[in-house]
């Protein structure tokens, strides 16, 4: 008689990421079902994606991270959901992990993977970044995102929970320029968010939170362990502090209609 597995559904919402879709489908051989959303990109990632039959592609605007992951719940037909972002990579070890998880009958229906982010192809070791999770796995109908995180959106998970074992890697930095760009691109959508709540920044915000930011992740995260490497990481992510609020600040300056 054969074994009942259960199965699998991959979750990916993109855009701009046709330098990541050859390695990221290889790395998906395990699973019985891709679904793509894509924010209509213009650098070729809807054509590429097209190439793999394997993959079901929709493109649909994108308004928020969380607007969008909650929209590729609702496509997902298997019993597990697995999220992964165009830049993320699931090692062979953590692939073990996952298979494990969706067999063995427990009460877990999330699972946390630990992330470790490669740099100009360095594993960063400090610089804040030692200690980062995220919700990847979940049984599908057991959770879904905030409505009022935006970006750096969190899963609203409705069970047990627990932390693989195994990590998975994070090509978020491609070059300076380009985390430069993602650096501000979220803070531009952290600082919508803070203006729907009512928040107005003043001198603390644009100069003690940026300079924290930098002291934290540089020193008592020991990002200088990092080398140049966490010096430029520390400095863009408190950069990204002080964009967010001067970008508020204009926000706030608009004439109310």
């Amino acid at each position: 008689m054969k074994k009942f597995h259960p199965k699998i559904s991959t979750l990916i919402i993109t855009y701009n990421e046709v330098v990541h879709v050859d390695e990221l489908i290889k790395h998906l051989n395990f699973v019985d079902e891709i679904i793509v959303i894509d924010a209509f990109s213009t650098d070729g990632t809807f054509e590429k994606l097209a190439t793999y039959p394997q993959v079901k592609t929709i493109q649909r605007k994108f308004l928020n991270f969380s607007d969008q992951r909650n929209f590729a719940i609702k496509q997902a037909t298997k019993e597990w959901i697995l999220f992964i972002d165009a830049d993320e990579r699931i090692t062979p070890k953590l692939k073990d992990n996952i298979l494990e998880a969706v067999k063995n009958k427990t009460n877990t229906i999330a699972y946390q993977f630990p992330r470790k982010f490669v740099f100009k192809n360095k594993i960063m070791r400090f610089s804040g970044l030692q200690t980062d999770k995220v919700f990847r796995l979940f049984k599908n109908g057991s959770a879904t995102y905030f409505h009022d995180k935006t970006v750096h959106e969190q899963l609203d998970v409705k069970g047990k929970k627990a932390i693989m074992k195994n990590y998975m890697l994070h090509y978020s930095f491609s070059g300076v320029n380009h985390y430069k760009n993602k650096i501000e691109h979220y803070a531009l959508l952290k600082a919508q968010e803070l203006f729907k709540k009512g928040k107005k920044p003043n001198g603390y915000h644009f100069y003690i939170r940026p300079a924290y930011k930098f002291i934290s992740n540089y020193i008592l995260r020991l990002g200088i362990l990092d080398g140049n490497a966490g010096y430029i990481i520390c400095k863009l992510n408190a950069y990204g502090v002080w964009y967010r609020y001067r970008e508020l600040k204009r926000l706030t300056s608009l004439p109310k209609l």
